[in-house]
């Protein structure tokens, strides 16, 4: 995150603990946050049509995999380094999704 951002964000949230933020900066987040919403939950969808092609092909769920490749049950297919990355990118923008819901 660049040091601008940063310093931005500073200085709304100073904003708001002084009470000074207004009706607009409000909806402005709000439009923030709700775009960002939906925009990870499209890479969401995009990534989990990458992981159903694997489920489908392997016939295990992704979930299952993970588990089975992080214990090194699989081997080090390059199809399963590719299965595991994109795995754990949709893992993170389900924390992202939820963190983002809960404002």
């Amino acid at each position: 995150m660049s040091s601008k951002i940063l310093t931005q964000l500073r200085i709304l949230e100073t904003l708001y603990f002084h009470r000074e933020a207004n009706a607009t900066l409000e909806k402005t987040l709000d439009k923030i946050i709700s775009q960002e919403l939906q925009t990870t939950q499209q890479k969401s969808l995009e990534l989990e049509e990458e992981l159903q092609n694997f489920e489908q092909h392997y016939q295990i769920s992704s979930a299952e995999f993970y588990q089975k490749f992080h214990l090194g049950q699989l081997g080090d297919n390059i199809e399963f380094v590719e299965w595991n990355a994109f795995y754990e990118m949709w893992q993170r923008l389900q924390e992202h999704i939820e963190l983002l819901q809960s404002s």
